[in-house]
């Protein structure tokens, strides 16, 4: 009994100490330079010492560099902001992947973030693992996260987009990938983005939760393709009730007629919401669209406002 109990109390003061890291409580501004010139040279050391649950934003200027990291922003770790000077200089990157030793989809991200408020700008969050699979760049689970002016590489399940209840806001980002390269059940708002499809694949793959009433939004944004790439879906269901709309946006040509694939699941048809909103380009052939996709109506596309979607702390 004596062994037990100190196993016991050995176990529960490793808990403790993984619990209470060094907190630097007041601090509400850090800059990170690999060259020692900040005051921490890695990302990850300065989440660490953040004071838990701030009252006020954190701001991290992240000098130009390749962080080589695989970054967590914890769940107590809130109203966090990352500023780089330029997303091409400042890149945040990682090599895991699916399959990788024991590690899953899950598990392969560069970047976790968990602590709502974050908010992102002027990177890149990149996964360099190449064509292996699933290899997710940012897994973001966080609620009113923000990304502006970033880009985000990778090939299949680039952002994963995690969280029933979350909301999340990408505006003037970048995105590329192969399958399915954005994922996810969060209400997501992209506007203004370029997304580049670098394979015949899909570009979302929504598993928006039965009820919700916004899944995936994309409004003003282009949809290209690099050279060769011309069959390539809007998306199609993770989940049956996957909602995905396209409201102003320009598509390639690389776009499939019938825009939408049901994953082979034709009970889905009858469960997503799929829809388009005054598409253009040589990708936006509504005529041929499949049976159950929807073009909105004008008065079904006054409901898609920032406000509506994600609240009014989108800005």
């Amino acid at each position: 009994m004596k062994y037990i109990f100190l196993l016991m109390l050995s176990a529960a003061c490793l808990y403790s100490e993984a619990q209470t890291k060094p907190v630097e409580e007041y601090r509400t501004s850090y800059v990170v330079a690999q060259d020692g010139s900040g005051d921490y040279t890695t990302i990850q050391q300065v989440i660490d010492v953040c004071k838990h649950f701030p009252d006020k934003r954190i701001v991290i200027r992240v000098k130009p560099g390749t962080y080589k990291e695989k970054l967590e922003i914890y769940s107590w770790t809130t109203n966090i902001s990352l500023v780089g000077e330029d997303p091409k200089t400042t890149i945040i990157t990682f090599d895991d992947y699916s399959g990788k030793g024991d590690i899953n989809t899950f598990r392969s991200y560069s970047v976790k973030v968990l602590g709502n408020g974050f908010r992102a700008e002027n990177i890149t969050f990149e996964n360099t693992a190449g064509p292996v699979g699933q290899a997710v760049a940012l897994h973001v689970e966080a609620d009113k996260a923000v990304f502006k002016n970033c880009r985000f590489l990778g090939n299949q399940d680039t952002i994963y987009t995690g969280g029933d209840s979350s909301r999340q806001y990408f505006v003037n980002c970048y995105i590329e990938g192969t399958t399915d390269f954005i994922f996810g059940a969060a209400t997501a708002v992209f506007e203004n983005c370029e997304i580049v499809s670098k394979k015949d694949s899909y570009v979302t793959a929504a598993s928006t939760t039965q009820g919700k009433e916004f899944g995936y939004v994309f409004i003003n944004c282009k949809l290209k393709a690099i050279e060769g790439v011309n069959k390539v879906y809007l998306g199609r269901p993770w989940r049956s009730y996957a909602k995905t709309v396209f409201m102003n946006c320009e598509l390639g040509a690389h776009i499939l007629p019938e825009g939408w694939h049901n994953w082979s699941k034709p009970d889905a048809e009858k469960t997503t919401l799929y829809a388009e909103y005054k598409s253009y380009g040589p990708g936006a052939d509504k005529a041929s669209r499949v049976a159950w996709s929807h073009q909105l109506t004008d008065t079904e596309a006054k409901q898609y406002t920032l406000n509506n979607m994600l609240g009014d702390w989108a800005r």
